[in-house]
């Protein structure tokens, strides 16, 4: 038992000097699969920790806010906003010391939903699931050790709707994501 607790111990040690902070935001462009809604543009946001596991291989973890949704471009004109605190867990292929390739899930956290027409907007939770999970994947390319840009696409595994009076709903959220990173070294 000592020597496990003795290798917790040296694991989180190391770690937490290795480690690297950051911020990041960007662009979404989003959708919601099997609607007949167009993509929709909005904003992502947060903070990242970046852990090096192996000398080409890390693990980053991310808390985002991430509004999502969709239009309809039609006569009356609709929208769906959703707002997400969406936690990535990207597993990191380091090709260069610039350049990188990463994949993993995220996990989203509904604190909000609106539909909107016209000028009139409305709650709808009700409607949504307040749990959203989806797969990644991406690269990012450091111009200097500290700033970067980043593109994701997170394609989404389960459906956001709930059942809504008998009818069974389904859609999933898709986003791409292009943005700006800044570490702290």
């Amino acid at each position: 038992m000592r020597k496990l607790l003795l290798a917790a111990a040296f694991v989180t040690g190391a770690l937490s000097f290795a480690q690297t902070f950051g911020v990041k935001a960007g662009l979404n462009i989003s959708s919601i699969s099997d609607s007949d809604g167009k993509s929709k543009a909005g904003f992502y946001g947060g903070v990242l920790m970046n852990v090096p596991v192996a000398s080409s291989f890390s693990v980053q973890p991310e808390v985002l806010y991430s509004g999502l949704g969709a239009k309809n471009d039609g006569s009356p004109e609709l929208k769906v906003n959703l707002d997400y605190i969406s936690v990535p867990v990207m597993f990191q292929y380091n090709a260069t010391p610039e350049f990188y390739l990463e994949a993993g899930p995220q996990f989203s956290f509904l604190v909000n939903s609106k539909f909107k027409y016209q000028s009139l907007s409305v709650d709808a939770n009700d409607y949504m699931k307040t749990f959203d999970f989806g797969i990644g994947i991406g690269a990012g390319y450091y111009f200097q050790q500290k700033f970067g840009i980043t593109a994701r696409y997170v394609a989404g595994v389960t459906d956001i709707m709930k059942e809504i009076s008998g009818y069974d709903v389904k859609g999933k959220n898709n986003v791409f994501q292009i943005g700006l990173a800044y570490k702290f070294k």
